[in-house]
Parts: C-alpha cells; structure tokens; sequence
C-alpha cells in the first residue's frame, strides 16, 4: 500500500471554507493535490479564500447558505461539474448563539441552531451520498461536531451543544445506512480552538479559564485540526466509519 494520501485530483467540498478553521482544511486538501470548492456566505471571501491556495485555477469560490435547502443540490452538483467528480464532503459550517444562562436563550436561538447545524447538515449528507452512488466509487462525509456533545455545553452553550450532539448521532447512523454503498461517514470533534467563533462573546479572563482545563495549556490554531481532516479523506482512512475523533488537546478524555 502506498503512504501517500490518494487525494491528487479529487473532488472536495468544503462548507463553512471561508472561517478560521475552514480555510486551513482547505488548504490542507489543495497541498495535497486536491481540487477543492470552497463553499461560505460571502462568496468574496469565498474568493479570498481560494487566490490563497495551491494553483488558485484549479479551486472554485460558491457563496451559499447551507441552511437552505434548496440550494445544498445546486452547490454540490456545481462543484461535480467544475471537477468532474466529487469524492469528499468536509461539512464545517455551523452557527453558535452564545448566551449567558439559559434563561436567556429565545427559540429563535434554538431555531437557528438546530436548523443550520443539525437539519442543514443531515440534508446535506444525504445530498452528497446521492451524488456519490451517481458516480458508483464511493465517498467521503467528515462532519463537524464539537466537545460539547459530551459535555453538554455549558449554560446558554447548551442549544448549541444539543445539535452538535445530533451531529454525532446523526454520524453514526449514516455510516450503518450507507456503508454498503462504500461511503464512509465520520466526525471531527475540536475543542478550543482560537477562532472568531470561539472568542466572540468571551472575555479574555472567561478565555482564560477554559485554557486552564486543558491539559496541553492552550487553544489550538485552526490549522492543527486539518490533519485529520486529511486522514478520514485519505485512502488510509477507508475502514473508518462511523467514528468521533476528539481534538481537544487533553481537555476530553473517553
């Protein structure tokens, strides 16, 4: 067996590309020779995104809302078109309202969240495994969850929390459903990460006392979750399915 990751001229898709830890796993993919569509809001930033990776011309740039449903099939078939396959789906877009206690959560907050997280990205899987059987190679999902879906999250964190921990069921039973069509459907859990996300709404002595919990002494830069973004992607990952892979740094032990 080759060491090499088998990812030169394959099809990604990556959704939330244009945030902090969006970005470096697409760069990620472009360095390993993947063509990478890279898939946010703000197609500018989309765009910005792109002119940043390995031959540029090779990428392309879709401002998009996920949450939308209508608009999951046209992106993905965009990005199939533009490559001439789709071989991974890396689902990294989500939406966090912070709040203090959970008093102050409003169902709009419960709306938005579940909707973007969780309703989002289960349409968006089976999008993609749609997809997938047309071309009859196979596939690969890595969706995104977050430590909280064993913790719990923490106060006002726990709307946020209880998607994410859809994300991992939700995971789970997608691998058993779609295993025998060799599409492997896995999840990355970070921890704290140093991102916009992770500071908006926190004050830096709250920062503080999160890093205090976490054994390596430290949030993670973006870029150290793409690796094993690039692992369940890769040809050495294809008897991995259905598993939860905790980034923490320490912080989550199971």
């Amino acid at each position: 067996m080759s060491w090499e990751l088998g990812l030169r001229d394959r099809g990604v898709v990556v959704t939330g590309g244009a945030g902090g830890i969006g970005r470096e796993v697409a760069a990620a993919f472009a360095s390993a020779g993947a063509r990478v569509a890279v898939v946010d809001l703000d197609e500018d930033r989309c765009r910005e995104v792109v002119d940043g990776l390995e031959e540029p011309g090779r990428h392309l740039a879709i401002g998009a809302s996920i949450a939308d449903l209508d608009q999951q099939e046209p992106v993905l078939r965009r990005a199939l078109d533009a490559f001439g396959r789709f071989d991974v789906l890396a689902h990294l877009a989500a939406v966090l309202r912070r709040r203090a206690t959970i008093d102050d959560v409003t169902e709009e907050d419960w709306d938005v969240q579940l909707d973007v997280n969780l309703k989002g990205a289960f349409f968006l899987n089976r999008w993609a495994a749609r997809l997938f059987r047309e071309q009859g190679r196979g596939g690969r999902i890595i969706n995104f969850t977050s430590q909280g879906w064993w913790t719990g999250g923490f106060g006002g964190s726990v709307v946020y929390a209880a998607s994410k921990g859809g994300i991992v069921s939700m995971t789970r039973g997608l691998a058993r459903s779609l295993a025998p069509d060799g599409i492997t459907v896995n999840a990355v859990s970070p921890g704290g990460v140093d991102t916009s996300m992770m500071r908006e709404g926190s004050s830096e002595a709250a920062l503080a006392d999160f890093v205090k919990m976490i054994p390596l002494g430290r949030l993670a830069a973006p870029s150290e979750l793409a690796g094993i973004v690039l692992f369940l992607a890769s040809d050495h990952a294809s008897y991995i399915t259905g598993a939860t892979v905790n980034v923490s740094g320490g912080q989550l032990m199971y």
